[in-house]
């Protein structure tokens, strides 16, 4: 294997639209994911994140998105690097959705694997807080990662 790539997923019990918007919609996802955007994920656009936790800004360049199926993006590796994040939709039964998030890739050595084993928990992490989000409106990421500040 000469590439490491990411995937995981994760069953919300929401329908499709809604947990779409929940991604797509910054003043949705300011409440599991980052404080602020400058605007909504829209095919062609840049947006521009900022993190809860960190002084940190980056722009994220927002490649197709499919209302309802799939969100694709490229953002900065800690390589300096344009990593490659497709987000796809599947919708289930009773009203419920399947979220798949991969991101692509990096050579299967030392650097790949600190990168692959840190993004997987990240986007496990993003999953889980989608989740919370979209059932039951808690913010699970508030205070969870205050002890990595930049403070």
């Amino acid at each position: 294997m000469d590439k490491l790539e990411i995937k995981t997923s994760i069953g919300i019990l929401k329908p499709v639209q809604d947990v779409f918007e929940n991604i797509v919609n910054p003043q949705k996802m300011s409440n599991y994911f980052i404080a602020e955007s400058t605007g909504p994920m829209e095919t062609g656009k840049t947006v521009n994140w900022k993190w809860p936790e960190f002084d940190a800004r980056f722009d994220v360049q927002v490649k197709d998105v499919r209302p309802n199926q799939f969100i694709s993006f490229t953002w900065p590796a800690e390589s300096g690097e344009s990593m490659l994040v497709e987000i796809t939709l599947e919708e289930l039964p009773g009203n419920a959705t399947k979220v798949i998030v991969t991101e692509k890739e990096q050579p299967n050595n030392e650097a790949g694997i600190k990168w692959l084993k840190g993004n997987t928990e990240g986007w496990a992490n993003f999953l889980a807080c989608l989740k919370a989000f979209s059932e039951y409106g808690i913010n699970l990421r508030k205070g969870a990662f205050d002890f990595m500040s930049d403070d």
